[in-house]
């Protein structure tokens, strides 16, 4: 620095001779004086001052006024020697030209060092730790989204990649446009580690080859974040969200039939069962956009009929719901008192049930509890609709149901069977029937899960490694709910369009891969997250059906076809039910069990009951021996 002081010193005596006589001066001529004073008197002064103890890259406006100080005090000693007494052969205006000089020199190497070495250094250490992020797309979401990110400082942005070859190479808003197939080397070059996509044009084919090809690289993908956070230009990188896992589903959502959709919806009077539930709440959701007179929303959950009922009100208000009037009701479809004070009550025009208990595992260990919510509940609304001429009324059904090996899918099956017996014995109603699978992020599906499990740093668990499932989106598979039962006739059991059965483990290796982690092969230790075997569980099988027949018919709408299920006549079937409900009274599971696969004959269980409350009491019976107290010897007689 001092060295650096004593050149700039020299340079401004020697340009202070040039711009007084427009030449430049002989170093060892009549400039070596002030040269040689210029030195002697600067550095010292500037030592006192204080120069050198401040760090270049750090000096602000305090360390210039200080040059200052510096630079003036050392220019009347030097003005007076230069330009009041006078030297032989030096200009007198030497001795002002050359302090101003200094101190434009002194000032500007500071502020340059500042500048340059300053924001330099401290770019280079912030963005050490910053994600490195490319974005795939360069139209106007793309160049919207870098914008907002290059302001917000969250992200470092390397560039753009785009299918367009006339962009290749070309700079966007100092931006480069690379052509995919560099992907590989800027990872390489610049450690990317996210890529966001901003390809909503994009065919749903182009879409899924460019995401298999991203899942390759092992980068974390993101989805482009809202049109309304866009649009106020206050995106974040905490906006960006994971890419939804339905990307991956292979094929692209039939626009629905908006005709199908208002059939039995605008203005009418519509009644939800199971509302708050992740698939009630969708058909909710869809419902309120399609004009109704009036939503009814039927939920045993306190909290999420409050989210459901909140999340509407606040639709309504901003225009994206369109029902005039929406009313949450708390009751449970198992109290037949308080189904047919709603229903008798509003008298709705279509219902539909989407209320049931619909975890295997669960259903499987509380067999009672589950037959009295999915089969006595069915029948209490099935009942009041047809007693209060209820237009249409819609069952959300299961591939569970197509011959079930678990109580949840055998409840199911009687469900429909209910619906199937009423429609047939030639009394007022229309019952309709919907069967579908899984549907992606519902409450305790396996996106959900593994996503919680990937965050936690593994294993993922699955039960099997060949296990398979149909996977739909919720939004989907609440529209074609909705336009199943505008279709229907009577006694219809519907099923959706599920495309081709996923693997499981082919979608857990996709979110490890969407996550920008790595599996973690077995028996290596490579890898960022594990995959665990942890058996099928009670009840559960490899492979699910949606079909017992083999001869569904086509409808309307070519997503949804027709099946034709065997069912039992209602004049059988209520003395059946009744028998059931005595077994739910004496808290018989067994019985109500044996009368599930008695009444649905393809249900097949693939393990042994497993009922909490049976089991139990069996242990307490065991434990008590033959000559124990009264009690439990009764408990193990109301066991068996």
């Amino acid at each position: 620095m001092l060295a650096a002081d004593a050149l700039l010193c020299a340079a401004s005596v020697h340009l202070a001779y040039y711009l007084r006589t427009n030449s430049w001066p002989d170093v060892l001529g009549p400039a070596l004086y002030p040269t040689v004073t210029s030195i002697l008197l600067a550095l010292p002064f500037f030592v006192v001052f204080g120069l050198y103890r401040a760090i270049f890259r750090y000096a602000g406006s305090a360390a210039f006024v200080t040059i200052v100080k510096a630079v003036a005090v050392y220019a009347l000693p030097f003005a007076f020697i230069y330009a009041y007494v006078g030297i032989g052969g030096v200009p007198r205006t030497i001795g002002l030209i050359q302090p101003i000089l200094l101190l434009l020199l002194v000032g500007g190497s500071r502020a340059l060092a500042g500048g340059w070495l300053g924001q330099t250094y401290r770019n280079a250490v912030a963005d050490a730790d910053k994600p490195r992020v490319l974005i795939y797309g360069a139209g106007s979401s793309g160049r919207q989204v870098a914008s907002a990110l290059q302001i917000s400082g969250q992200v470092r942005v390397i560039g753009f990649l785009d299918d367009d070859r006339t962009l290749w190479n070309a700079t966007i808003n100092g931006l480069r446009v690379h052509a995919p197939d560099d992907l590989d080397r800027l990872v390489a070059r610049h450690a990317v580690t996210d890529v966001l996509l901003a390809i909503n044009k994009a065919t749903r084919a182009r879409r899924n080859e460019i995401i298999h090809q991203l899942t390759r690289s092992g980068l974390h993908i993101r989805a482009m974040p809202g049109v309304d956070q866009l649009a106020r230009g206050t995106v974040s990188f905490s906006d960006l969200k994971d890419l939804d896992i339905e990307d991956l589903l292979g094929r692209a959502p039939i626009p629905p039939d908006d005709e199908l959709l208002r059939r039995d919806i605008t203005g009418k009077v519509v009644l939800v069962t199971g509302a708050g539930g992740s698939i009630g709440s969708e058909i909710c959701r869809q419902i309120a956009r399609l004009a109704p007179d009036m939503m009814l929303l039927v939920d045993s959950s306190e909290y999420n009929l409050y989210a459901i009922h909140q999340e509407l009100l606040r639709a309504m208000g901003a225009g994206g719901a369109t029902v005039r009037s929406v009313v949450p009701l708390l009751a449970t479809v198992r109290d037949r008192r308080r189904i047919d004070e709603i229903v008798g009550t509003w008298r709705p025009h279509t219902i539909y049930h989407a209320a049931a208990y619909k975890h295997v595992p669960l259903v499987e260990h509380n067999v009672l509890e589950g037959i009295a919510n999915n089969v006595i509940g069915t029948l209490n609304v099935a009942i009041a609709a047809r007693a209060y001429d209820v237009g249409s009324f819609v069952l959300i059904s299961t591939d569970k149901a197509v011959r079930p090996t678990n109580v949840m899918g055998a409840t199911k099956r009687l469900a429909e069977i209910i619906l199937q017996a009423l429609n047939a014995d030639g009394l007022p109603g229309r019952f309709s029937m919907v069967r579908f699978g899984n549907v992606l992020g519902s409450s305790g599906s396996v996106v959900p899960l593994f996503r919680s499990q990937i965050a936690a740093g593994g294993p993922i668990t699955i039960t099997h490694p060949e296990i398979t499932r149909y996977f739909m989106t919720i939004p989907e598979a609440a529209q074609l709910v909705i336009q199943a039962g505008a279709m229907a006739t009577g006694g219809d059991v519907f099923v959706l369009d599920m495309g081709e059965p996923v693997r499981i483990i082919d979608f857990a290796r996709t979110m490890i891969e969407l996550s920008g982690l790595r599996l973690r092969e077995e028996g290596t230790g490579d890898g960022d997250i594990a995959i665990e075997y942890v058996g099928l569980r009670p009840g559960e099988k490899l492979y699910e059906e949606l079909l017992i027949g083999n001869n569904p018919s086509p409808s309307a709408h070519p997503r949804i076809l027709r099946a034709h299920e065997p069912f039992i006549a209602w004049s059988r079937l209520r003395l059946a039910l009744d028998r059931l409900q005595a077994m739910i009274v004496a808290g018989d599971s067994e019985a109500g069990r044996a009368a599930l696969q008695e009444l649905v004959v393809e249900f097949e269980p693939s393990s042994e009951a497993v009922d909490f409350v049976a089991l139990k009491r069996e242990e307490m019976a065991q434990a008590a021996g033959p000559f124990d107290n009264a009690p439990a010897r009764a408990l193990a007689t109301d066991a068996r």
